[in-house]
Parts: C-alpha cells; structure tokens; sequence
C-alpha cells in the first residue's frame, strides 16, 4: 500500500465497516510506521484497489491490523492471499506469533482464520462500537507453512 492507494483503501474500508471505519489519518499514520507496521492491497485486473491488510509487527508478536475484501470479489482467494502476505511478512520479521480480534458475529472470517491455524485464546466483551464481541485468535508461526490448499465454496446465488 502507498498514500496513492488510501482514498479507494478509504472508500473500501467505510463501505465495509460503517460503524468501525478508520479515520482517513489513520492510514497516512500507519503508512508512516514502517519500522513496525506493513500495509498491502490487492486489485482486480483493472487496477482497481478490492482488499486491503495491515500488519503491526513488535518482536515477538505481530497482530493483524485490518484485513478487508470488497463483498463483490469475496471467495476468490484474495482474503487468502492477503492474509497469507501478512503471515510471511511477520515471519519474514521474526515474530513467534501473529494475533487479531475478529467479529463474533463473522463466522466467514472466522473460518478463514482456523483454515490458517488460528485458534481462539479470549473474548472481548462488547469490543466493536456496535456492542459485538471480539474473539481474540492466536497462530504459533513455527506452525506456519505456508497458504491452506482451497476449500470448494457453494458458488453464490445469483
């Protein structure tokens, strides 16, 4: 991710999380943290910005900051890829581990995250703005080897 990217990152993570969206500034503040912090985003064929993730990284641990695909392009593989970027760059950075809270009520994400080798270590009462837990996941990343073979999905209905 560049500051070229932040208005349609921006745009994308409004859409995506009304009542959690990031301030604008936070992702220009992120960005400027590149001692501890790694940004990516993932594009149609078009050049067009469908998904976003970031990583903080501050020895031994590293936490997924956001991660986010546009509803048009979800079960493609793009949340995969990203969220496997995101695991090689905190290897990459020697982290033991890579935590994130994640939605209670997500279970799309969830999966993903258990596809990986995340497992559930705590639960944020009441964490998102809205009121809805957070479930606080944890991957050992000397378990990592890398991106889980695809599940087939159910195609969506038209």
């Amino acid at each position: 991710m560049t500051e070229a990217d932040i208005p349609a990152v921006d745009t994308l993570e409004k859409a995506m999380f009304p009542v959690d969206a990031w301030p604008t500034q936070m992702f220009y503040d992120e960005l400027a943290q590149s001692d501890t912090r790694s940004y990516y985003v993932a594009q149609a064929p078009d050049g067009t910005v469908i998904g976003y993730a970031g990583l903080m990284c501050v020895l031994p641990i590293a936490d997924v900051q956001t991660i986010a695909v546009n509803s048009g392009h979800e079960g493609a593989g793009t949340g995969s890829r990203l969220l496997a970027t995101l695991l090689d760059e905190a290897k990459s950075r020697g982290a033991d581990d890579v935590l994130l809270e994640v939605r209670a009520d997500n279970p799309r994400a969830q999966d993903l995250y258990r596809r990986f080798g995340f497992e559930q270590i705590h639960v944020r009462p009441r964490y998102y703005r809205d009121g809805v837990d957070a479930l606080i996941m944890r991957l050992y990343l000397s378990a990592w080897q890398g991106m889980p073979p695809r599940t087939p999905q159910t195609p969506k209905e038209a």
